[in-house]
């Protein structure tokens, strides 16, 4: 079973990989149809009844001797379940079309975000601050010089402006720098109201998987979706996320008035409102004005390849093994910039592979993601297959590993470094089990223990040196940039408790139908957060975690209370019993270590 199991995911695995980041268009479309032709097969597979009545046999007649592989055998038999193998004919037929609809529209989705960003054209380019002028697509205009004169075309002006397409990055840096309100207004608004036509893809990506869902025997996709997780039960998981909406909101409603009150002394005007396009702007006046952190300053500690050294050097101290660069053969790397990496240890020798393609380019995955390519398992006594996996980040240079990284890209590096180091070190008798393949709410905690080392100046000094004189990062900076990020916490955590309750809502238990999408997150936004739901929006649109993560964005939430716990008291004491506790029948973590990180 496992043996199958591994042929189909190199096959799948790989193909994501290519589609998602080989420059060549043939590749990335045949990498396309391969993956959803496997994901077909797949879907025959998992309705296999002679491969579901062996798994039912071996575990009837007690045939399987260790935990793990009574524990595979178990996963196995769920995951068979989860297609719908014990459902008569005439409902598998159907389990079947939907999880190939579910499938189809999951893409579509993603394409849309890719493809139908929208934008916004500004004039004059002057009320686009000029440090970010270069992040955006130059325009013109023929402007007349009078209104008198407007039909004479000799007596126009050419106008410059600049096209701000509403890419999650380019609205991001829009919201930050831009003093001018109408721009971040109009930035905000279509950012927030693009692709629209992922409006009817979700309704139908909702309808799909509640049927689903219900064929299946549960109230609601998102009763199917958590089951299998720790939480175990959807009302195991809304509790958590209303204690926590209910314990941050006392913190979040002061820094929210901390903000009005600011943007009001800026203003000169006592009565303007706080609005979402002002938060970006706002917080980062306040940070800056608060603590002098320069980030060309900050940039020029952390050249890309002393950060590569620097995780190198974090990984032999905590491990004691050391990441070697080696050759490729033939056809092996998809560009000239992936780079291969052995993970390799002194007594036990090699114990895994990564590929790193960390610099953005056209047509590439725009994101930051670690991608599973082979997983670990054992072939023999003495054997062992080892993983592989590809790092793919978007960091901003043409130049190889000289590039320069903020400090929310180190961040990053890191949290993307904790899963690789997930897979690269895991030590499982069958790749069903490999690295990254455990239960959703608990998957991300490496990935979110991990960031704290990039907070950290013990291990900062290490690598972050000056490029002239390699003086350490000096331990100023390193507080400062603390001190900003932890200005306004319950802020963000409000915005994460925020999410994953839409998630939540829009996959679980829906007395009429259709939903209204727009209007439930409006209300969610109302009464989960301090802010204003603007009227016409529907960020939710262009939430590719809806996708992926469907009913299981909360596990971010899980995650970070449980490497906060870890870091907070693992790393100085044993923490025993207190990282996680039961709770209605399922698993919950201790949320006291996350809220006394951000001062509650």
């Amino acid at each position: 079973m496992d043996e199958i199991s591994n042929t189909v995911c190199s096959v799948i695995d790989s193909a994501e990989l290519c589609r998602n980041t080989h420059p060549d268009r043939e590749f990335a479309e045949e990498a396309d149809k391969a993956s959803m032709r496997i994901y077909e097969h797949l879907q025959y597979l998992n309705t296999n009844t002679t491969l579901y009545n062996a798994i039912l046999k071996a575990e009837s007649e007690g045939a399987l001797l260790s935990e793990e592989s009574r524990k595979a055998a178990n996963n196995l038999r769920v995951d068979f379940e989860k297609g719908g193998i014990h459902l008569p004919k005439d409902k598998l037929e159907r389990v079947n079309q939907l999880n190939l609809a579910i499938a189809h529209l999951g893409r579509k989705f993603n394409e849309n975000v890719m493809n139908k960003p929208g934008f916004v054209d500004i004039y004059p380019a002057s009320r686009i601050p000029r440090n970010i002028q270069h992040n955006f697509k130059p325009i013109s205009r023929f402007k007349p010089r009078g209104v008198e004169e407007q039909s004479n075309a000799m007596n126009a002006t050419r106008q410059k402006g600049v096209r701000i397409v509403t890419d999650s990055g380019s609205v991001s840096s829009a919201l930050r720098w831009a003093s001018d309100e109408e721009v971040r207004r109009q930035v905000y608004v279509v950012g927030n109201s693009e692709p629209r036509e992922n409006i009817g893809v979700l309704d139908e990506l909702i309808d799909a998987r509640d049927e689903f869902a219900k064929t299946m025997g549960c109230r609601s996709y998102a009763e199917f979706a958590i089951r299998p997780n720790m939480a175990a039960s959807v009302d195991v998981v809304m509790s958590f996320l209303n204690d926590l909406s209910d314990t941050v909101r006392h913190k979040a409603d002061e820094e929210f008035n901390t903000i009005k009150d600011f943007k009001r002394r800026v203003c000169y005007d006592k009565s303007v409102d706080l609005e979402p396009w002002d938060e970006d702007y706002f917080i980062g006046m306040m940070k800056s004005s608060a603590h002098t952190v320069d980030p060309s300053v900050v940039a020029s500690y952390f050249p890309l390849s002393q950060c590569i050294k620097g995780l190198n050097v974090l990984v032999e101290s905590l491990f004691g093994a050391t990441f070697h660069q080696v050759p490729m053969g033939d056809g092996e790397s998809w560009h000239p910039n992936v780079i291969k990496l052995s993970l390799h240890h002194p007594d036990e020798g090699d114990l895994g592979f990564m590929y790193l393609d960390l610099y953005s380019r056209k047509g590439k995955y725009p994101g930051c993601a670690h991608f599973a390519i082979r997983g670990g398992r054992r072939l023999s006594d003495t054997n062992y297959q080892l993983p592989i996996i590809a790092l793919v980040c978007n960091f901003s240079s043409s130049r190889g590993l000289t590039a320069r990284l903020n400090h929310c890209d180190v961040e990053t590096l890191f949290h993307e470094f904790g899963h690789a180091l997930h897979s690269l070190l895991s030590r499982t008798e069958y790749q069903h089990f490999s690295g990254t393949r455990v239960a959703l709410d608990v998957a991300e905690t490496p990935s979110n223990l991990f960031e704290f080392y990039a907070w950290d100046y013990r291990v900062l000094r290490t690598f972050a040196l000056d490029e002239t004189t390699g003086d350490p990062i000096p331990e100023k900076l390193v507080k400062a940039l603390n001190a900003s990020r932890n200005m306004f916490p319950a802020t963000d955590l409000q915005r994460q408790v925020f999410y994953s309750i839409m998630d939540l809502t829009l996959f679980g238990e829906h007395t009429s139908k259709p939903v209204d999408t727009i209007s439930a997150v409006a209300d969610l936004k109302r009464k989960h957060t301090s802010w204003n739901y603007v009227e016409g929006t529907h960020w939710h649109t262009r939430f590719s975690h809806l996708i992926n993560y469907g009913a299981g964005y909360y596990s971010y939430l899980y995650a970070r209370c449980f490497a906060t716990t870890i870091w907070q008291e693992v790393c100085q004491d044993f923490a025993g019993d207190s990282v996680i506790k039961n709770s209605g029948g399922g698993i919950i973590p201790d949320i006291s270590s996350l809220c006394k990180e951000v001062g509650l």
